[in-house]
């Protein structure tokens, strides 16, 4: 994985992620929709993620523990799959920790598309960690973003995110805090990890006009932003059942009003409606999201060497005989 990405590029890829995402929102009612099974432990979550259409199927499997980086460990790991529907049998199996930055950029800067102000060209980005770069870059690309205003409550992934974004044609700015850090700014991406109910955005540091693009909240108990903004603000979800548990609106009533994406980029609903209108796009993550990174990166990669993970007996009714029987196995696959 990490040599595909070497030798493509990050913008590239993001671009076609981009494209693919926004093709499978659109067919949206194609896809066998739930929302992701989840097991919650006192230090995060693990969490499986499935989708299919009539053609293929996708999991992912991904975890979120913030402690990880205390025992230096990453605090997302994931891998996946796709599948064809009418054998059964894996097309893809990938690792999902990278793929899920980018797939997670991409989506980001897809619904900016439609909820920013288009003249946009300044984004805060609150969290420097594993995200912030792919979100740097993938804003950049969709928006033409320009100025990339950093602040973390820990330098050294400030200055990590600042010395991987130097080159990239960016105007990089280290804040001292976050009201610094998102006056004056179009677009704000808060990306903490912390599995805690956090107000990283009062109401006071929020402008009229802003996009909020809130990435960090993706289970219960786990919020950034503090509920009068979210009252304020038009917001847009991935996938409302799910978001209702995990995303920012947790913190709401039950018809507080939310659209999902999908809508808005069918021209269903409306996505920005006035200049000085707060957006909020409340995203926790969704499987049609993995599913289009999935086939994306399948495209790209094109037909890999396999994997012998699968038996193929010369007879496929005696599973059994193939393994333990003297002379019968798997000459067929040999």
């Amino acid at each position: 994985m990490a040599a595909l990405l070497r030798r493509e590029g990050p913008e590239p890829i993001l671009r076609r992620l981009i494209d693919e995402l926004r093709a499978d929102f659109l067919r949206w009612p194609e896809f066998d929709l739930a929302p992701r099974l989840a097991s919650h432990s006192a230090g995060g979550v693990i969490e499986l993620m499935p989708i299919a259409d009539a053609q293929l199927y996708s999991f992912k499997f991904v975890n979120g523990h913030p402690g990880n980086t205390r025992l230096g460990k990453q605090t997302v790991v994931a891998f996946g799959m796709l599948a064809d529907v009418a054998t059964g049998y894996p097309l893809l199996i990938c690792e999902m920790s990278l793929l899920t930055a980018l797939r997670t950029a991409a989506t980001s800067a897809l619904a900016a598309s439609r909820l920013a102000r288009p003249e946009s060209r300044s984004m805060a980005l609150i969290g420097t960690g594993a995200q912030a770069e792919f979100q740097a870059l993938a804003f950049k690309l969709a928006l033409g973003i320009s100025e990339i205003r950093l602040f973390d409550v820990d330098p050294a992934a400030m200055a990590k995110a600042r010395a991987n974004l130097e080159g990239h044609g960016l105007r990089l700015v280290c804040a001292h805090s976050i009201g610094e850090a998102v006056t004056g700014a179009d677009i704000v991406t808060t990306a903490t990890a912390d599995k805690t109910r956090a107000t990283i955005l009062t109401p006071g540091l929020v402008e009229p006009g802003q996009h909020l693009n809130a990435i960090g909240g993706d289970c219960p108990g786990k919020t950034e932003l503090h509920s009068d903004i979210v009252a304020r603000a038009r917001t847009i979800v991935e996938y409302e059942p799910q978001s209702r548990i995990e995303g920012e609106i947790q913190q709401m009533p039950a018809d507080y009003p939310v659209t999902e994406l999908w809508r808005v980029l069918r021209g269903d609903a409306p996505g920005r409606v006035g200049r000085d209108e707060i957006t909020l796009f409340d995203s926790v993550g969704f499987a049609l999201e993995d599913f289009s990174a999935l086939r994306c990166l399948r495209a790209i990669a094109g037909s890999g060497p396999g994997l012998d993970i699968i038996p193929d007996p010369n007879d496929p009714k005696d599973l059994f005989g193939s393994v333990f029987s003297p002379g019968v196995g798997f000459e067929k696959a040999a």
